[in-house]
């Protein structure tokens, strides 16, 4: 890949917040300072329209290289299609990395809810990837029984993400592995060392396997990953498939959707030679018909592989549902 954004471009163009996780809220640097527990977590708004009261485009990022997995999409989308918030979850990227803390899908659907109240975000298209897909499924739960939630959400986008938590096929040397004492010592390696850790992103089979990524791309994933000595958080976190299965029943996309009975409507995007998430498109075209189905080539990280093919396809999702035009739900 040519001309690529570099980690050190990307979180320059955001800026990290105070955020309490216990009580879910964005906090001023004053309330931050007399409330024990408060961290720092980064976040990135593009193409913000001054003044406008406009559906935004919400992207949630994967695991494990965060929101600077969306850099070089983000890049082609450009300045036109927005406003555009881009979460980072507390453990990635430019996020603090708190020693202990539970991380889970739980917390990360309350820092998106916090974020979007901080912004006055009244309705959005959610565009998920990877891992956070179960950060959405959460956060649609949670508006089943509510009737005065906001934001509305349009439209909701997921790409090579959990879907069903009998669907899941990790490899052996992807998050299985991440898990166990020797991902622990493999992480820790491979936060002093680049090599390392381009093997081990190598070995997981994160691309396709005629995709040669060059060094710079691993070099900047790593450095985006390693922020803060960030490597440990792929150990900490790597638990979430496991968590899926725990929460089956509550995370299962056909019967959030039976239950919003066509309010919302879903995309699903899969990856030709994904050998973590194949198993997603074909129990969604079985298990939720009324979903659309968008396929992509090459392997796991269609981010980094076809940010080109993706980009186009969350601009048609977006446009076709509203972002940058006002919203209309009531506060």
């Amino acid at each position: 890949m040519n001309d690529i954004v570099t980690a050190a471009e990307w979180f320059a163009g955001g800026r990290r917040i105070r955020y309490h996780p216990e009580t879910a809220r964005v906090l001023t640097e004053q309330a931050a300072s007399a409330e024990p527990g408060a961290l720092r977590v980064f976040e990135r708004v593009a193409a913000a329209k001054s003044g406008a009261d406009g559906v935004w485009l919400t992207l949630l990022p994967g695991f494990p290289d965060g929101s600077y997995g969306w850099a070089q999409v983000d890049r082609i989308l450009g300045g036109t299609l927005g406003p555009r918030l881009y979460v980072e979850p507390v453990g990635q990227g430019d996020s603090d990395k708190p020693r202990g803390y539970a991380y889970s899908t739980v917390e990360r659907a309350d820092l998106v809810e916090a974020l979007w109240r901080h912004h006055g975000v009244r309705r959005t298209v959610v565009v998920t990837f990877d891992y956070t897909s179960l950060a959405v499924l959460e956060i649609l739960r949670r508006k089943l029984p509510r009737t005065d939630g906001t934001p509305t959400i349009a439209a909701v986008f997921m790409v090579n993400g959990g879907l069903f938590a009998d669907a899941h096929t990790h490899p052996w040397r992807g998050t299985p592995l991440l898990r166990t004492p020797l991902g622990a010592l493999g992480m820790r390696q491979a936060q002093r060392s680049s090599r390392v850790f381009a093997s081990a992103v190598i070995q997981a089979r994160l691309y396709a396997r005629g995709y040669r990524p060059s060094a710079a791309e691993l070099t900047e994933m790593w450095s985006a990953v390693t922020r803060h000595d960030g490597a440990a958080f792929l150990h900490d976190a790597a638990g979430f498939v496991a968590e899926h299965r725990r929460n089956a029943r509550r995370w299962d996309l056909a019967a959030i959707a039976r239950a919003l009975r066509g309010t919302i409507p879903f995309y699903v995007g899969g990856s030709d030679e994904d050998p973590y998430e194949h198993r997603q498109i074909q129990a969604t075209r079985e298990r939720v018909p009324e979903a659309e189905i968008l396929t992509f080539p090459g392997g796991h990280l269609t981010t980094s592989e076809h940010p080109d093919l993706l980009a186009a396809a969350i601009h048609r999702v977006a446009e076709r549902h509203g972002v940058g035009t006002a919203a209309t739900t009531n506060r």
